[in-house]
């Protein structure tokens, strides 16, 4: 794709001048790093990074059914949701595989607000008014917000300074509308990184005033801006799924070891009839982490085998900054799928030893 034709968000030209190396991820223009991914990376897990998440997508549902249309689409309870409480929930098809991961917000009783990949918004919002026979609206919103995540152990000193909400009230999975910087803002406390931190939703027209206020609040602390590079690196050591790898259409939420999103005791819902036979009958491979043995890189797609004998595939796989290690997450098959278990990574047709350990790889002292 053309660079002329990549979609950009509000904030690409705040990028440029940063120094940022841009690439195409998904049709969009996006940073993949400014001062290197390790360097970001540990910006995040030690001070605070900050990272532009404009291309992600937004769906809005209002109406005196709302609660019912997002109770069908998608496999978390959202009937325990409390206003201002967000959630991690899957939209599926009827087979059961994932049309997407999605974030629903619980705006009021009449009114959610989901979060949904970037490459899939147009296709998840498709899916939901598809299916729609509710008393409800459901609107493509993207193209009304523009989305911050500050992201790191120091992300509530500086994101404080910024507004009067008082952000420490603000618990994980939880939001709160107020004013931000300045300037409207839906102000959630979530994040991809297995840090602390915030995702700021303010109007696209806000967002550079938006991100230079808070590199500005940031410099006493370090604050770094961070690209798609980290952002990819520290979600993995948190063991969080990135769809076109952990999950996707052929992938159900059990085989991606995601059961808890799954509500299986609530009314039907799409996919329910295939997970409930799946549950019953039991899943065949399931997703597990490992740490490289051997010298190299599992990268995402390569072949795996235990005891020499292909057995699934890698999903992702990276060096980890944090641990200063080679790791990953694949597939294999539900007897292999725990820890201790050596196999190895086929790379450059070479297989290079490998053992499969507990996930998250990484995880945050709270």
């Amino acid at each position: 794709m053309q660079a002329s034709t990549l979609k950009r968000t509000p904030l690409n030209d705040v990028h440029r001048a940063a120094g940022a190396k841009m690439v195409d991820f998904g049709g969009w223009e996006m940073p993949v790093q400014y001062s290197g991914l390790v360097d970001e990376h540990h910006a995040v897990r030690t001070a605070v990074g900050l990272f532009d998440v404009s291309h992600m997508g937004e769906i809005e549902v209002r109406g005196p059914e709302a609660l019912k249309l997002i109770d069908y689409v998608s496999t978390n309870a959202a009937t325990r949701l409390k206003t201002g409480q967000a959630q991690y929930s899957g939209l599926l098809y009827e087979h059961g595989g994932f049309v997407d991961d999605i974030l629903v917000h619980k705006v009021a009783d009449d009114s959610f607000f989901i979060c949904v990949n970037a490459s899939n918004q147009e296709k998840d919002f498709e899916h939901i008014r598809d299916n729609n026979k509710f008393d409800c609206e459901v609107e493509f919103a993207s193209p009304k917000y523009a989305q911050i995540a500050i992201q790191g152990p120091k992300a509530l000193e500086v994101a404080q300074t910024l507004t009067s909400t008082v952000l420490a009230a603000i618990k994980y999975y939880w939001f709160a509308d107020g004013t931000f910087a300045g300037v409207p803002a839906r102000i959630a406390r979530t994040g991809y990184t297995g840090e602390d931190g915030f995702e700021i939703y303010v109007a696209p027209e806000l967002a550079a005033a938006t991100w230079n206020a808070i590199m500005e609040a940031g410099k006493p602390v370090g604050i770094k801006p961070a690209g798609l590079g980290a952002r990819n690196t520290l979600r993995l050591e948190s063991r969080m799924a990135l769809y076109g790898h952990e999950i996707g259409a052929s992938i159900t939420p059990f085989e991606a070891d995601l059961a808890w999103i799954v509500k299986l005791d609530k009314d039907d819902f799409i996919g329910s009839a295939a997970l409930r036979k799946q549950f019953e009958t039991g899943i065949t491979r399931k997703l597990t982490g490992f740490e490289m043995r051997g010298r190299g890189i599992g990268r995402d797609g390569y072949e795996v085998l235990v005891n020499g004998k292909s057995a699934g595939w890698v999903t992702s796989g990276s060096p980890s900054p944090a641990l200063n290690k080679n790791i990953g997450l694949c597939y294999l098959p539900v007897e292999h799928a725990n820890p201790g278990v050596k196999i190895e990574i086929v790379i450059r047709n070479q297989p290079v030893e490998a053992e499969t350990v507990l996930t998250p790889f990484y995880k945050r002292v709270k």
